[in-house]
């Protein structure tokens, strides 16, 4: 083959990458993408309704409580304010306990995905590929996401405790100390 040629084939294999890509872009216009638009208006909705100010309060009280930092608040955050908003809550964790809260939330936006694909819609692609493959194979993909869903928050509660354990041996290794109280006034700063 000659160099023209070989130029050629690689301009046609770099154009079709495109035009595969935006083929399948069309397809998620017509399924996931209008499902995750109304999903994401309905949670703005629901944040507007209930009240920012309330849902910050909450995600405040939540900080002080191990199986409400790592397990309900990311739930309930990633629920009402998606990927990567559900990472704003942090700013009402204690210093000590806001590298456990992200490991939490962030594994909590990858593990809802199949129940709730408005959490992270960025990363749906993994979701929908394994639900392809269980749908090939002629079962139901709904009871794997809810098995996905459940695991997840046992698991993703287990990450945050993993953290806590981590940023102990880190702060004991660099003579570091975390605050364990959580300073209101940091928290209003940061939302102004």
């Amino acid at each position: 083959m000659d160099i023209l040629g070989f130029l050629v084939q690689g301009a046609q294999l770099f154009i079709g990458l495109f035009e595969t890509g935006a083929a399948t872009f069309i397809s998620w216009m017509q399924t996931i993408v209008p499902v995750v638009l109304l999903l994401l208006i309905a949670m703005n909705s629901l944040i507007r309704l209930i009240g920012e100010d309330r849902v910050n309060r909450f995600a405040s009280k939540a900080g002080g409580n191990p199986l409400m930092r790592y397990m309900v608040l990311p739930f309930v955050g990633s629920f009402l304010l998606a990927n990567p908003m559900v990472h704003s809550l942090g700013r009402f964790m204690p210093e000590r306990y806001k590298p456990s809260y992200f490991a939490s939330a962030a594994f909590f936006c990858h593990t809802s995905n199949g129940i709730f694909p408005h959490i992270n819609p960025g990363e749906l692609f993994i979701w929908l590929g394994v639900a392809a493959g269980v749908q090939k194979l002629g079962l139901d993909a709904g009871p794997l996401a809810i098995r996905y869903l459940l695991v997840g928050l046992v698991l993703n509660f287990l990450s945050g405790w993993v953290t806590d354990l981590t940023t102990t041996i880190v702060m004991k290794q660099q003579g570091v100390t975390l605050s364990k109280t959580v300073r209101m006034q940091d928290a209003a700063m940061a939302i102004s």
